[in-house]
């Protein structure tokens, strides 16, 4: 049976106060998630200790043999046969031929649905969602609205401008995103709904 080394599932541990004030200062350091340091220091202990394998031993594909010319030689030209003329007065033939898809002209591009303004209000403060993808997370260089806490991901949602709406997506984030008590993964974004990442509560408006 194989183990998809991928898949991830929330969990619960104690964790001495010490050794979590340390990864929260890592994490502000390496601008990482404290989840993606403790896998990361699981995944090196089970190395050491011989439970996963090393990226060095990791099966190599095979390099393809170089492909082989053809020892046939290519067979002696026929004799050259006479195409018969046309009757004087009959025209030729007329031959249509497809251009080739480098001749043809190029697909006009589909026209894009303007979108309404959206608004942002978050910890009292109203923000524009000015582009087409609007990322929200902890991490202060890579997100547009930062959310320093440890359970808030790098980058933990966005929300996406396309054909004239917006949605909420998930980017794969330890804690998800809540809607009126269930996670959701990728919703469309309605007027003055509310949705939350851990304790935080983010409302949407078009006004």
């Amino acid at each position: 049976m194989t183990t998809d080394l991928n898949k991830k599932t929330l969990r619960h541990f104690y964790c001495r106060d010490a050794l979590w004030n340390c990864l929260e200062r890592m994490s502000e350091d390496f601008d990482r998630g404290v989840d993606d340091l403790i896998n990361e220091a699981m995944r090196s202990f089970a190395r050491d200790k011989g439970y996963l394998p090393t990226e060095n031993d990791k099966p190599s594909l095979p390099t393809p043999p170089p492909r082989m010319q053809s020892a046939v030689p290519p067979p002696p030209p026929g004799p050259r046969t006479t195409v018969p003329r046309a009757a004087v007065g009959t025209p030729p033939p007329r031959v249509f031929s497809t251009p080739p898809p480098s001749a043809l002209p190029p697909a006009l591009p589909s026209a894009e649905v303007p979108a309404p303004p959206l608004y942002l209000i978050f910890d009292g403060r109203k923000y524009l969602i000015d582009k087409d993808q609007f990322i929200i997370g902890r991490g202060a260089k890579s997100s547009d609205l930062p959310i320093r806490d440890g359970n808030i991901s790098r980058k933990h949602c966005a929300v996406v401008r396309r054909n004239g709406a917006y949605y909420i997506k998930d980017l794969g984030s330890t804690n998800g995103i809540d809607f009126e008590g269930n996670r959701v993964d990728n919703r469309r974004i309605a007027e003055g709904e509310i949705y939350h990442l851990c304790d935080y509560e983010l409302k949407f408006t078009f006004k």
